[in-house]
């Protein structure tokens, strides 16, 4: 199975949610959580290894961020089952973006990226 076939294994959904009680608007500090749901609709398991995102606020300011895992955990996520963690992100401005890669390895070692399509973070009004 190629890399491409295997991407196309892992479904990734998002929510998110603006809180206003660690928000500072006024000092351009706009806080939201996002939980992700990254489920294996393949056939084999598929161990989350590193993750890369990049999120965008509406002055165009990017920043990456790299890591091992997700909150602390390298999860293995069996055939039909599924992953869930929150997390969070700051901007400076009340909307924004982020977009991301899983790095992923399945149980033969064979290596791929799992896509996380872009997402939007905006103060709940601020948009029609």
């Amino acid at each position: 199975m190629d890399a491409t076939t295997l991407n196309q294994t892992i479904k990734i959904d998002v929510q998110t949610t603006f809180l206003p009680d660690q928000s500072d608007p006024p000092e351009d500090r706009y806080v939201f959580a996002y939980t992700i749901t990254i489920q294996n609709l393949g056939k084999t398991p598929a161990q989350l290894l590193t993750r890369q995102w990049r999120i965008t606020d509406a002055n165009g300011k990017i920043e990456e961020v790299r890591g091992e895992g997700v909150v602390g955990e390298q999860p293995v996520i069996l055939p039909g089952k599924l992953h869930r963690y929150s997390s969070g992100a700051v901007i400076e401005t009340p909307v924004g973006t982020m977009e991301g890669i899983y790095g992923m390895v399945n149980d033969e070692g064979v290596g791929f990226d799992a896509t996380i399509p872009v997402f939007r973070l905006a103060v709940p009004g601020i948009l029609n």
